[in-house]
């Protein structure tokens, strides 16, 4: 057998595909054959995650897309307990009054920090073993990509500031923990429009507690934009046959309803 074959055939038997007639039992994540916990489905099964729009890290929406709560975790914060300083909080406020007016992600921008995963239409995770990186492949916006390094280097002294920042990261158990530094300031932290300046440093937490369950949490650390560190995330479900599409979003988009101002 193959090297290549051994990993399938070892992907699949750690994944627990063989289920009990059992409806209510809880099927395992899968695990790579080192005992790594893996973020995609075992061969032969297609699927990725589905970021839900009405994920928030502040209990505070007003539209009816985003009035979904159910996968935020419990411990999030409303959004008078977010510690903002009072500009951030003033611009937080302007972008709930104008609805999706100056959305980044609605002009086609990558969506940086947490609004990639509540971004629907869903995104993938895949492990390169070969370069020791991370990718974070989205679907709902410009088909962008993430990088997370895991050989272990530092942050560069001065990194360029980009769209998803410079990301280094490790497992701590079957938990990947992602740091982030080097933002540009022209996307929102999240989908409600949380501020942030380009001192954000970022501490992203991904577990996956059971095959159909991913969970995030991020820690924002941002002293240009709030007074102390402060932390939210959600639960994404792994939906079933999922998988990228032909998704265009150019910087010519011409979906006036959501780039012209104040709802109605």
């Amino acid at each position: 057998m193959t090297p290549a074959a051994v990993l399938v055939a070892a992907l699949a038997a750690s994944s627990g595909s063989s289920q009990d007639t059992n409806s209510t039992d809880v099927r395992p994540a899968p695990r790579w054959p080192d005992g790594t916990l893996s973020f995609t489905g075992p061969p032969g099964e297609i699927g990725n995650w589905d970021g839900r729009p009405g994920s928030t890290l502040g209990a505070n929406v007003f539209e009816d897309a985003l009035d979904v709560s159910e996968f935020n975790l419990p411990t999030n914060l409303r959004i008078d307990e977010i510690p903002f300083k009072p500009w951030a909080r003033a611009l937080y406020d302007y972008r709930q009054a104008t609805f999706t007016k100056d959305d980044p992600h609605t002009r086609c921008k990558p969506s940086g920090g947490a609004r990639m995963f509540h971004t629907p239409y869903g995104f993938e995770i895949l492990a390169l073993p070969d370069t020791a990186e991370i990718i974070f492949l989205s679907v709902g916006a410009p088909h962008s990509w993430r990088v997370v390094h895991m050989d272990g280097r530092a942050h560069p002294k001065n990194p360029e500031p980009t769209w998803f920042g410079h990301s280094v990261g490790h497992w701590e158990g079957d938990t990947l923990v992602i740091d982030t530094v080097g933002f540009n300031e022209g996307f929102w932290i999240s989908r409600e429009g949380l501020p942030h300046t380009s001192q954000l440093h970022t501490i992203e937490r991904l577990s996956r507690p059971d095959f159909d369950t991913l969970r995030y949490e991020i820690t924002i650390d941002d002293p240009g934009a709030y007074t102390e560190t402060w932390s939210g995330g959600w639960l994404i479900p792994w939906i079933p046959g999922n998988e990228p599409f032909d998704y265009l979003c150019q910087e010519n988009n011409l979906d006036v309803g959501r780039m012209v101002g104040p709802r109605e």
